[in-house]
């Protein structure tokens, strides 16, 4: 393995810092100075917008996406749980079954909290 000194990681940390740099300057400079009041507008086929763009959503959607990650978070912490099964057994196998329970207790918990409706 090439053993990089710290001068090579910070010359090439900078080199990538003035490239950044250099590419938002380019794009600037590139840029038209004054643009349109139809060009300001965001693209909506045409028609003025009928809805602030920072209006909220729907508060019904948060605890969706709480689910949503719920599960996204399972899946993240299997799959390296399967890399790893064939080499601690049972082990394993019971660290797995108390994830899958508390994660199946705030699936119970929002049934009965009724996450699951939309109405």
């Amino acid at each position: 393995m090439v053993d990089l000194g710290p001068l090579a990681i910070a010359s090439a940390v900078m080199v990538a810092a003035l490239l950044a740099v250099l590419g938002s300057w380019l794009r600037a400079a590139r840029r038209p100075s004054s643009r349109t009041a139809p060009e300001r507008v965001p693209f909506t086929g045409g028609q003025p917008p009928s809805v602030h763009a920072w209006s909220r959503y729907h508060v019904r959607y948060y605890p969706m996406a709480l689910l949503f990650l719920a599960f996204d978070m399972e899946m993240v912490f299997m799959y390296p749980w399967a890399v790893v099964f064939v080499g601690e057994g049972l082990v394993a196998m019971v660290e797995m079954g108390m994830f899958i329970g508390i994660l199946l207790l705030g699936v119970l918990y929002a049934w009965r909290e009724r996450a699951f409706r939309w109405t």
